[in-house]
């Protein structure tokens, strides 16, 4: 049986307030779970797909910059 992760995902948040969704965040990023990472990536994905070009160079440029070593 195949199990599409973004629609589960998407349909686990829809409804959530902001302050569900930060929640959902900050756990599945300070748990550091590996299994969490699909999840954020499909949230990033909503993110990214209503986010104006200065929004998404404002992205790149943060994460340019949290990737420098």
């Amino acid at each position: 049986m195949a199990i599409n992760i973004r629609n589960a995902v998407l349909q686990n948040v829809i409804g959530d307030s902001r302050e569900d969704l930060e929640d959902t965040i900050v756990d599945a990023v300070q748990s550091g779970e590996e299994l969490m990472l699909p999840g954020l990536g499909v949230l990033f994905e909503v993110i990214w797909q209503n986010a104006s070009e200065a929004n998404k160079k404002e992205m790149l440029q943060r994460l340019a910059g949290g990737l420098t070593r």
